[in-house]
């Protein structure tokens, strides 16, 4: 077979999807497995996933808030070139661009595929002010909350409503489990709260705060 150029055929071969590009630079992990924020948009963490239809395989990307837990961006297709985590990072943008909310300085934390250290991806991270953050490559630890992100997508959405036809089939329900998981779903972490409560509570503790009178130092 090898001298035909030829190769066995496995059923449990797994798909990669973190490729490491051994030659960019890479930022140093700023996080360091400390996965916790005091607001939202201090820190997001991003990772995308493979995914089984009877179409072929699909590909999704997501982009978490770590303080809510809250998913600010995903991204479904068929292919995982550097557009599928810029669509879902574009995403997280324009979310939070509606409500107003300031991103510059937030830490994004990724693993070290080559979707993540392309140069339009890290293009897009210094026009957003944002700083780079990597973990180690190989080391789930370092990316523990972005991959706990994809495991809930896959139990509760994937397998939940196995099988999917094709990846508009897909697409369609990470929407809807994303709207769920932000606004309904309970989540210990944060005592028990969706996402969307906790962050509504918190701006409005923020703006209830007592203001300095004019000329008064300020308190933070």
């Amino acid at each position: 077979m090898r001298a035909n150029g030829l190769r066995d055929v496995r059923r449990d071969r797994r798909l990669v999807t973190t490729r490491p590009a051994r030659a960019a630079a890479r930022p140093p992990d700023l996080v360091q497995r400390n996965f916790s924020a005091s607001r939202p948009n201090e820190l997001w963490v991003v990772d995308f996933t493979y995914l089984a239809t009877w179409s072929g395989t699909a590909f999704t990307a997501f982009v978490t808030d770590v303080f809510s837990r809250r998913i600010l961006g995903w991204r479904t297709k068929a292919t995982m070139p550097t557009e599928l985590p810029l669509d879902a990072l574009e995403m997280a943008i324009w979310s939070r661009a509606q409500a107003d909310e300031l991103i510059d300085g937030l830490i994004h934390h990724s693993d070290a595929g080559s979707q993540y250290t392309a140069i339009r991806y890290s293009d897009r991270l210094n026009d957003m002010h944002a700083v780079a953050s990597i973990g180690s490559v190989g080391d789930s630890f370092d990316h523990a909350m972005a991959e706990s992100v994809i495991g809930l997508s896959k139990t509760e959405c994937v397998r939940h409503e196995d099988p999917w036809r094709n990846v508009d089939d897909l697409e369609f329900g990470t929407l809807n489990w994303g709207q769920w998981y932000n606004e309904i779903r309970l989540h210990s972490a944060i005592g028990y709260m969706p996402p969307a409560e906790l962050e509504t509570d918190h701006h409005r503790q923020m703006n209830t705060q007592p203001q300095p009178r004019l000329g008064e130092p300020s308190l933070h």
